[in-house]
């Protein structure tokens, strides 16, 4: 499907619908002009959020796919997100009192998705949502979707015989200058979402008091390659007003 193609399906449904570009820009929160770029297949300055946000409004799903010397692709992220599991695993396997489900799936009311990896500390009756980005692409919806999985943490846990009294979250992202980059342009954002750091997590890990929001680089070649821990810690700065992106930023 091209952008044009892509354009008059928003327009067709929007229509259907019997709504203006003004109203659908006002219940997707973008705006008028956002819609009119789209319906017009202009979508180089529109971002993935956007889309989804004006798919959203319209009751529609999009499906963004990329394709590339025919499944290769998948097997390259399948091969890195299947790293970033067994690092977390093996992290978790350093703390006995956790148990740690892995690709928990869900659907609650309208509210459908998988939880990379959904944790319980048995003693404190604390869970711990993990969400694995091999590649941070959308701020917004990570931002969105881990405001969900925490909320139903709860529901999710009592269906599988598991009380939560506290929920944290660990946004675990894969180590790579590109990444690196995306956080430190987006660190104030993310910075006051996921205050907490690799550091956090670890120590929180040992004593789960309260919750917890953090956001951390996860290294994962030595597990792609068979390597048996996780190592290298460096905090991320969330910088404040007029201080220079960080040069260092956290990592688990």
């Amino acid at each position: 499907m091209d952008e044009r193609q892509i354009g008059r399906s928003y327009k067709a449904i929007r229509l259907r619908l019997r709504l203006t570009q003004e109203e659908l820009g006002v219940a997707s929160g973008t705006s008028r002009f956002v819609v009119a770029r789209i319906e017009r297949g202009r979508l180089a300055n529109v971002s993935a959020g956007s889309l989804r946000a004006v798919a959203s409004a319209l009751d529609a799903d999009l499906d963004l796919r990329i394709r590339w010397r025919g499944g290769d692709l998948g097997r390259i992220l399948n091969a890195r997100h299947a790293a970033m599991h067994e690092a977390v695993a093996k992290l978790f396997a350093s703390f006995s009192e956790w148990v740690v489900e892995p690709e928990v799936s869900f659907s609650i009311d309208r509210e459908r998705g998988v939880i990379d990896a959904l944790a319980w500390h048995t003693t404190t009756r604390t869970a711990l949502v993990v969400e694995l980005k091999s590649e941070l692409v959308d701020i917004n919806e990570l931002m969105s979707t881990m405001d969900v999985r925490v909320r139903l943490a709860p529901t999710i846990g009592r269906s599988r015989g598991r009380t939560s009294v506290n929920v944290g979250c660990w946004v675990a992202i894969a180590e790579g200058r590109t990444n690196r980059r995306r956080v430190a342009r987006h660190r104030l954002t993310l910075g006051s979402k996921f205050p907490d750091d690799g550091h956090s997590i670890r120590a929180w890990l040992r004593s789960p008091i309260g919750p917890i929001r953090a956001l951390s680089f996860l290294p994962i070649e030595q597990h792609a390659h068979g390597g048996a821990t996780v190592s290298g810690q460096s905090r991320v700065r969330h910088a404040q007003a007029r201080l220079p992106a960080p040069s260092n930023p956290r990592q688990m």
